[in-house]
């Protein structure tokens, strides 16, 4: 039935970055959730939004960021949540991604910033080369800062699906945020919420009929 599966990276591939957020906010005394917030309000045209699709710089977003976390009540810089973007490579999901290749074609779309190396976003030469590794199964990544889409857009899944040549309705998805589900869904891609590495290759057997683990 399923030609392909479709990846998001951070959350999926790797941790949630939604993890180091929290922390940060711990460490600092701000309210838990507090840059989510952030991320959430004018969502398509905010900062984040702006820095994902490449319209603006890192010292822009910087200052952005900053102005929008002033405006809801805390100090924050923009350079500091991009410390917090890259999460801890998830080997169990690294090793279904190879077991799924033998049988289908795989892709990855990911909403990304040009701050560290590559579409993970690693900030260290060890991890930016793990990942480009985990980038090489792939037969096609789509980063948003490159084509300057970024994720809920549905057009951002039909160039995905365009470059592997393949129907939605012929495609798994995985994410690990509803909002950039929905639309794949309604373009006729059976989606996977990420909310850990086991629920979703439990979820990925069942639709594959195979054994991922």
């Amino acid at each position: 039935m399923f030609k392909a599966v479709l990846w998001d990276f951070g959350g999926v591939i790797t941790s949630s970055p939604f993890e180091a957020f929290n922390r940060f906010e711990s460490e600092h005394n701000l309210p838990k959730d507090f840059i989510r917030g952030i991320n959430a309000t004018n969502p398509e045209t905010n900062a984040w939004a702006q820095l994902e699709s490449s319209q603006v710089s890192v010292e822009e977003f910087d200052e952005l960021f900053a102005r929008e976390a002033r405006d809801k009540g805390h100090e924050i810089r923009g350079k500091q949540v991009l410390e917090l973007l890259s999460g801890d490579i998830r080997p169990e999901m690294v090793s279904a991604l190879k077991r799924i290749k033998q049988d289908h074609a795989i892709g990855c779309i990911t909403n990304n910033v040009n701050t560290g190396e590559g579409p993970g976003m690693a900030r260290s030469e060890n991890k930016a080369s793990a990942i480009a590794e985990i980038m090489s199964l792939f037969e096609i990544v789509v980063e948003s800062s490159k084509v300057g889409i970024r994720k809920p857009n549905p057009a951002i899944y039909e160039l995905a699906c365009e470059q592997m040549n393949i129907k939605p309705d012929q495609a798994v998805y995985l994410d690990d945020l509803g909002i950039n589900l929905k639309p794949a869904r309604a373009l006729g891609m059976t989606t996977i919420k990420v909310f850990s590495a086991d629920q979703a290759l439990d979820e990925l057997e069942q639709h594959l009929g195979l054994t991922l683990r």
